[in-house]
């Protein structure tokens, strides 16, 4: 049994959810975000709550169920309150700034790296070394972000790099005479 498949999805108010079949649908004041559901499952609304059911008790089946029930929680949640992930550079010279529709960033290499971004995405950057990048779509939000920190990874002997919020990075000792 999925302990997280079980739950029922809350719906708040503001937020309505259509199903046509295996589509589900899901509006709010943020907008709009639509995912199919994988054929192994089922989906029920009625009520303030949306249900998802396997349709038959086999590995594919369970382990589509809390995947499911995952993402329709995610839309509901993305399209009331959005996702957010917060970036800062670290390092000397390194640093962030918005040009347009661009994200202009100087990473310690010989050329400056711009990011375009991407539809649905909504960028900023505050400071010189912080990048927000937010949006209703969690998955989207968090590609974006991941690849805004490829470009320069902490690196474990300085530290230096983009990284996120928090983050720990493990530091290492340097070579010694």
């Amino acid at each position: 049994m999925s302990r997280i498949g079980k739950k029922a999805v809350q719906i708040p108010a503001g937020v309505t959810l259509t199903q046509d079949g295996q589509k589900v649908t899901v509006k709010g004041s943020k907008g709009e975000l639509s995912f199919t559901l994988p054929s192994a499952v089922t989906g029920k609304f009625e009520g303030e709550e949306f249900t998802v059911t396997p349709v038959v008790e086999d590995n594919t089946g369970r382990s589509m169920w809390g995947m499911a029930r995952t993402m329709v929680a995610n839309m509901v949640e993305g399209v009331t309150n959005g996702f957010t992930k917060e970036l800062e550079l670290q390092g000397v010279g390194y640093r962030a700034q918005m040009k347009g529709n661009t994200l202009n960033m100087q990473l310690g290499y010989s050329h400056d790296i711009d990011f375009e971004t991407p539809e649905g995405i909504k960028i900023e950057a505050p400071k010189a070394t912080s990048v927000i990048v937010s949006g209703i779509d969690k998955q989207a939000v968090g590609q974006t972000a991941a690849k805004i920190r490829q470009f320069r990874k902490p690196e474990p002997y300085k530290g230096k790099g983009v990284r996120y919020v928090g983050e720990y990075v493990r530091r290492k000792e340097g070579k010694k005479k």
